[in-house]
């Protein structure tokens, strides 16, 4: 039992920093989406904008929940898992362009659909990490959004000043990644047989991702 709540307090632990890591996005676009409003409506917008956003994002995730029992396409997951941290780490282009409304359900609708649309690597991920337990990504968003929400802007800022924290939040993707892989059901006699694999794979996958970020930033002339 104790093993049990051991790995169910790992998986919520992890779920919460690939919300955190991820959630940047998140702030950007509810300051832009709202910075027209006026000032009263403005925590309306978030509020509803955010809320709407994290319902829909755990549909999503069940979505991806089921999608991820079709055999092969959890291995398929890991490998572009492993591709969206190594973006997080290199890829400093914007993704959507946000306009900033003027009217509050104009900006409670663009947060919503921008959301989804950047929202798919938070999706992908917490999907992996909860191991097919719903409740613990409805525990992870719950318990991360208010951060995501009040601290969002404290946490870029964080990042900005300390880049190896985006290196740590990579790392927590590459090992979810090596999970996602590790539990392919199709591949588990093969896991069985090489059980250092359960060791291996996560070291040098999380090893991958951080040195190839940190050396194709080195190129770029990027600390991060």
């Amino acid at each position: 039992m104790e093993f049990l709540d051991i790995e169910m307090l790992k998986s919520i632990l992890i779920i919460i920093g690939i919300d955190l890591v991820l959630g940047g996005d998140n702030a950007i676009v509810i300051a832009l989406a709202s910075r027209n409003l006026p000032k009263h409506q403005r925590n309306k917008a978030i509020l509803w904008g955010t809320g709407l956003a994290i319902a829909v994002r755990v549909l999503l995730t069940a979505v991806a929940l089921y999608l991820l029992n079709i055999p092969y396409l959890k291995f398929v997951g890991g490998f572009l898992l492993i591709y969206i941290a190594i973006k997080l780490l290199t890829d400093k282009e914007d993704e959507i362009e946000i306009e900033a409304q003027d009217n509050l359900f104009s900006a409670i609708k663009t947060i919503v659909f921008a959301d989804i649309v950047m929202g798919f690597d938070n999706v992908l991920a917490i999907a992996g990490a909860s191991h097919g337990n719903i409740w613990l990504v409805i525990f992870g968003l719950l318990v991360s959004v208010p951060v995501i929400i009040w601290g969002s802007k404290l946490i870029l800022s964080f990042m900005e000043r300390f880049p190896v924290t985006v290196y740590i939040g990579a790392g927590i993707l590459a090992y979810t990644a090596a999970e996602m892989i590790l539990g392919e059901k199709r591949l588990a006699p093969f896991f069985e047989e090489y059980h250092f694999l359960h060791f291996l794979l996560p070291i040098s996958i999380i090893l991958f991702v951080i040195v190839y970020g940190y050396l194709a930033n080195k190129k770029q002339g990027r600390t991060v």
